[in-house]
């Protein structure tokens, strides 16, 4: 049996967290900015499935992106020297998620939800979520959002609707990430595309350790601005 959570905003310990599934922690709460934050901060993300109970995981690997170390190939370098599209923060936030939420080829659904979408254009109208967008000739092609506390990322989604669009969006926010002094990217599970931008696993304790130290770092709030996030590198 998992923990069920309550009206408080409280987490058991991650070494109750399941071996199988792996990391799953708790069930139930709701998706209220406190606490997802309250999540965040101890290494705990929301993942479930439409018509699902909330389920709250931490796994034992996680998938991380050093900010400074995103691996970049020789098509991708090309796309980002002649800059053919217009990169941005925060200017179409819910677009972005809601494009991270289509459904895509092979899949039947998604787990972002319309309550988590909510949630997440809740966090954002507080200040701690960010979209991250591609834009060619007026049209948003490509983007990722995630949660920023401190100088910790956390990653959720990324889509593109041109080739390289995604990685264009993740290689630019990393980019300012790494200037500004963020310690690392999370994104949460292993995957092989993941792998091949340079993401790497690590295990919950080296994880948590490292997030508690940049949690308590304040990041500058200007490296949001869109005129910030565009000046020459």
């Amino acid at each position: 049996m998992i923990p069920i959570l309550g009206e408080a905003y409280a987490f058991p310990p991650l070494t109750r967290a399941l071996a199988e599934p792996d990391g799953l922690l708790a069930a139930g709460g709701d998706l209220a900015c406190g606490r997802l934050l309250a999540g965040y901060r101890r290494g705990i993300f929301p993942w479930f499935s439409p018509g699902d109970p909330i389920l709250w995981w931490a796994p034992s690997q996680r998938m991380v992106l050093e900010p400074g170390g995103v691996r970049v190939t020789r098509s991708l370098a090309k796309a980002l020297r002649n800059k053919p599209y217009t990169f941005r923060f925060d200017t179409a936030f819910e677009q972005v998620v809601r494009e991270c939420a289509a459904p895509r080829d092979g899949q039947s659904g998604t787990w972002i939800t319309d309550d988590m979408i909510a949630a997440y254009c809740a966090l954002h109208a507080a200040g701690h979520a960010h979209s991250a967008e591609v834009w060619q000739q007026g049209r948003l092609v490509g983007g990722l959002y995630g949660v920023a506390v401190g100088r910790m990322f956390y990653g959720e989604s990324m889509f593109h609707r041109v080739s390289d669009a995604s990685k264009i969006a993740l290689v630019r926010t990393a980019e300012c990430l790494f200037a500004n002094g963020f310690g690392m990217i999370d994104c949460q599970m292993f995957t092989p595309h993941l792998e091949s931008l340079g993401a790497h696993l690590v295990h919950r304790d080296e994880f948590v350790a490292r997030l508690e130290t940049y949690i308590l770092q304040p990041a500058p709030a200007a490296m949001w601005d869109t005129e910030f996030c565009n000046e020459p590198s």
